[in-house]
């Protein structure tokens, strides 16, 4: 919108370059090209460009539009993708700058996710006078689906239960996602074998049908009846005519929402940090302390803080983070606090930006005397009280907790994340330092689900690393601050999905242009 005016006779013949820059890397390599159109400071262009989108990485943009054939420079903006897929609808402006004493107009940014045949498929079945392949009984029927690949052979994809003794069974409904019945190919052949389950594992051949997604999909407005064929029946007797009948009852299909759908529809992600002032830490001032920062270094709190924070933050629209600290003697009467907001702001704990956040740590490093001891639960349960207000899925919570390790309330932290797992947010764990985590693993419940007093987390919630994984060799910080961020962060669109898909919320939809 608005651009300079570079030529002298016309208008200016706009062109858009865009350039992406690796994850980790300060170089900016060209991504692509918009088509050229003439004589005009208002331009819309049609090309699109088709980006791999992750939510765990800082993926930096560059936009720079120039005049075609002459190459005069009208200005560039940048931003990260994550920006433009936070903003509101999808659609992010910008300022173009780069043109000293200029303004040199606007550029707006639209993003929207490709379908990639996310739709999942409901259907049941049932069969009718199936061969009777048990002496003592009649047969116990089961289906196995199969799907055709490019090569000409079979993928298994689906098997039914088994229904006992019966040669007109009625299976179950069951779900399974388009992708895995046909890999987004209606007209793709679907194998289905139907057999006679043996408790051996020799099961019975019972006969075959095809069919595609095509065809299945018509069985939302009529009973489709297949015909059940034993090959080898068949060559051997005159007289066969098929093996039973298999009829498709029901068949209906949804679409699975996915993390863009519900950040696109306005679902705010806010962030909350928690630092750790146990005494364990060692005093600030002290080099070998963790919270030692270098007039050359961040230390690894902040450098933790800043490679998650300045993700999260493009998906929170006011930028305002409560930032606690626990585990210190706070002042004026020197009491031990374990939620003790960083901003010394009892009544609005929220910083601005993570340059607010890290502010407020650094003055808190020189007010409160780091004591103990390492207590998680009394934050985690303010962050749960604060999404249990609103679970209709507008917000989702992420609580970063950076610590030095070893736990002290352990079973009140089980207990704290067990009563989180059932409400909208999601904890993140950094270790920092060269403790021993394995307390912090048992959190994470990735190999077995974490409970409490029998309760069971109804979902997992919790992600840990360890900084010390992150501390490059090499000394490229940028990278491996990029890496620690990307593996943190990979879990929270899984964890968000998981909380809608339980309490059945959908995306709102965007307003319309």
């Amino acid at each position: 919108r608005n651009l300079l005016d570079m030529d002298t006779f016309s208008k200016s013949d706009p062109v858009v370059v865009l350039f992406v820059q690796g994850s980790g890397s300060s170089e900016w390599k060209e991504f692509g090209r918009t088509e050229v159109i003439d004589n005009t400071l208002n331009p819309d262009f049609v090309r699109k460009f088709v980006l791999d989108y992750y939510f765990e990485e800082k993926q930096n943009l560059r936009f720079d539009v120039v005049v075609f054939g002459a190459q005069d420079f009208l200005g560039q903006a940048f931003v990260a993708l994550g920006e433009v897929i936070g903003a509101q609808r999808g659609r992010l402006e910008r300022p173009l700058t780069g043109v000293p004493g200029k303004r040199c107009g606007t550029i707006l940014l639209l993003a929207e996710e490709l379908s990639n045949c996310r739709d999942i498929v409901t259907m049941q079945l049932c069969a009718n006078k199936l061969d009777k392949k048990d002496f003592f009984g009649k047969s116990d029927p089961f289906l196995v689906f199969y799907r055709s690949n490019e090569d000409g052979t079979f993928t298994i994809c689906h098997k039914t239960e088994v229904v006992k003794n019966t040669l007109n069974p009625v299976w179950q409904p069951f779900t399974i996602p388009v992708r895995a019945l046909c890999n987004g190919d209606y007209d793709r052949t679907v194998k289905i074998d139907v057999y006679d389950w043996d408790r051996d594992g020799s099961h019975d051949f019972i006969g075959e049908f095809a069919t595609s997604y095509r065809e299945l999909s018509r069985a939302q407005s009529q009973f489709t009846v297949y015909e059940v064929l034993n090959p080898r029946k068949k060559c051997k007797k005159k007289k066969y005519v098929n093996s039973g009948t298999v009829t498709l009852l029901s068949f209906s299909v949804e679409s699975e929402f996915t993390f863009v759908d519900y950040i696109r529809g306005g679902t705010q992600l806010n962030f909350t940090v928690a630092i750790d002032f146990t005494a364990s830490n060692g005093l600030p001032s002290q080099p070998t302390s963790l919270h030692y920062a270098s007039p050359y270094q961040l230390s690894a709190y902040a450098l933790a803080l800043k490679a998650v924070g300045e993700i999260i933050q493009d998906y929170d629209s006011d930028k305002l983070f409560p930032a606690y600290g626990f585990g210190a003697k706070v002042p004026p009467d020197g009491k031990i606090s374990h939620q003790f907001p960083l901003n010394n702001n009892a009544e609005n704990p929220s910083c601005a930006g993570i340059e607010g956040v890290l502010e407020s740590y650094l003055q808190s490093l020189r007010t409160v005397q780091l004591y103990g001891p390492t207590n998680f639960a009394p934050v985690i349960n303010q962050v749960a009280g604060t999404a249990a207000q609103v679970t209709d899925g507008s917000q989702y919570h992420v609580l970063l907790i950076i610590t030095d390790g070893v736990i002290s309330d352990m079973l009140q932290t089980k207990e704290a994340i067990v009563t989180a797992s059932a409400l909208p947010m999601s904890i993140i764990i950094v270790g920092v330092g060269p403790a021993e985590f394995e307390a912090m693993e048992e959190l994470d419940g990735d190999e077995v689900r974490l409970s409490s007093r029998g309760r069971f987390a109804e979902r997992d919630i919790v992600q840990f690393v360890p900084f010390r994984d992150y501390v490059d060799d090499s000394g490229n910080q940028v990278l491996s601050m990029a890496r620690l961020a990307k593996d943190v962060l990979a879990e929270i669109p899984e964890q968000l999905l998981s909380y809608m898909k339980t309490r059945d919320i959908k995306p709102r939809r965007a307003d319309p242009e």
